[in-house]
C-alpha cells in the first residue's frame, strides 16, 4: 500500500512539474505584456523536436542547447513580426493572433517532422532502467524532469530579483510608460520575455520527451493544461503556478483509483471552470493577479 501511494505521489509530483513549467511560460510573457501566449505549448513541441533532429549528429548536450536557442529565436521572431507592431490590441485581438500562430507553427511542424511519433533520448539509464524509492519504482528521467523544474524556479526567482534585466522586465510589468521614462526599451523586454518563454518551453520539452515521447501536435495538449494551471494558481504569479501545476498533477493522478484513466484530462478543465466561476483571480492570485509581485 505504502509503495502504490509514493507511486502515485512521485507521479503526480512529475506530471505536475511539467505543467508547472507550461504555466511559467505563460506568466513570464503575460507579466511583460498582458499577453496570453496561446503558442506556449508549440514552444515546447518545437524545443524537443529540434533537439531530437540535432541528437542524430551532435552530442545530446549540445543538440538540447541549439534546440533551446533556435526556440528562444523563434520566440523572438513572432514577437519582433506579429506582436511589436500592434499599438494597443485588444485582449481578443491578441488571443486569435496567438491561436493562430500556434495553429501555423503545428502545421509547419507537420511538414518538417511529418506525424511519426519520436522520443529523445534518456538523459541516463533507458526506459529500463528504475530508482527505488520507499519501494516505488520511477525512472531516472523522473528525477530529471523535477530537478529541472525545481532549477527552472530557482534561477528564474534569481533572474527577476536580482539582476538588473530582470528588474527592468517587472518595471515593464507595473508600468510601462514610467519604464520608459527611466530609460528601459519596453520593446526590447517584451522580446526578451518571449525569447526566455521559448528558451524555458524548449528545455521543458526536451527533459519531457524521453518519458511522453513528442508528436508535432502535441503542443496543445500541454498548452491547455499548462493555461489552467498558470490560472488555477493566479496569473502573473509563478511561485503559484507551480503549487498549482503539483497540485492538478497529484489530483489527475490520484483521481484514476475512483475514475477510469481516460477522465483524468477532465480534472484540469474542471478545476479551471470552478476557478474562473469562483475565483478569477486564481487559488493564490489578488486583485491584481495579473501583475509581477513576486518573481
Amino acid at each position: 500500500m505504502l509503495e502504490q501511494t509514493v507511486q502515485y505521489i512521485l507521479s503526480g509530483l512529475t506530471i505536475g512539474s511539467i505543467y508547472a513549467i507550461a504555466a511559467i511560460g505563460y506568466n513570464i510573457i503575460y507579466n511583460a505584456t498582458g499577453i496570453i501566449n496561446f503558442a506556449q505549448g508549440e514552444f515546447i513541441m518545437v524545443g524537443a523536436m529540434t533537439a531530437i533532429t540535432l541528437s542524430a549528429f551532435l552530442p545530446l548536450p549540445l543538440a538540447i542547447l541549439f534546440a533551446v536557442i533556435i526556440t528562444a529565436l523563434l520566440g523572438a521572431l513572432i514577437e519582433i513580426c506579429c506582436i511589436r507592431w500592434l499599438d494597443r490590441p485588444s485582449v481578443l485581438r491578441m488571443i486569435i493572433i496567438t491561436i493562430g500562430l500556434s495553429i501555423l507553427i503545428r502545421e509547419a511542424a507537420l511538414h518538417i517532422w511529418d506525424e511519426k511519433v519520436r522520443s529523445l533520448r534518456f538523459f541516463t539509464g533507458n526506459e529500463v532502467s528504475s530508482v527505488s524509492v520507499f519501494g516505488a519504482h520511477i525512472s531516472p528521467q523522473v528525477l530529471w524532469v523535477l530537478g529541472i523544474c525545481a532549477l527552472i524556479v530557482v534561477l528564474l526567482n534569481v533572474f527577476f530579483k536580482y539582476t538588473l534585466t530582470g528588474r527592468s522586465i517587472r518595471a515593464c510589468s507595473s508600468d510601462k510608460m514610467a519604464a520608459s521614462l527611466c530609460g528601459i526599451n519596453t520593446r526590447n523586454m517584451v522580446t526578451l520575455s518571449f525569447m526566455l518563454s521559448g528558451a524555458i518551453g524548449a528545455l521543458a520539452g526536451c527533459v519531457i520527451s524521453p518519458i511522453t515521447q513528442t508528436q508535432y501536435d502535441c503542443g496543445t495538449h500541454l498548452a491547455i493544461k499548462g493555461f489552467a494551471v498558470a490560472v488555477f494558481g493566479g496569473l502573473g504569479n509563478s511561485m503559484a503556478a507551480v503549487a498549482a501545476g503539483l497540485i492538478v498533477g497529484l489530483l489527475e493522478t490520484f483521481s484514476i483509483t475512483v475514475m477510469p484513466l481516460a477522465y483524468t484530462d477532465a480534472i484540469s478543465i474542471a478545476i479551471l471552470l470552478l476557478v474562473l466561476f469562483f475565483r478569477p483571480s486564481g487559488l493564490f492570485g489578488n486583485r491584481e493577479a495579473g501583475r509581477l509581485k513576486e518573481f
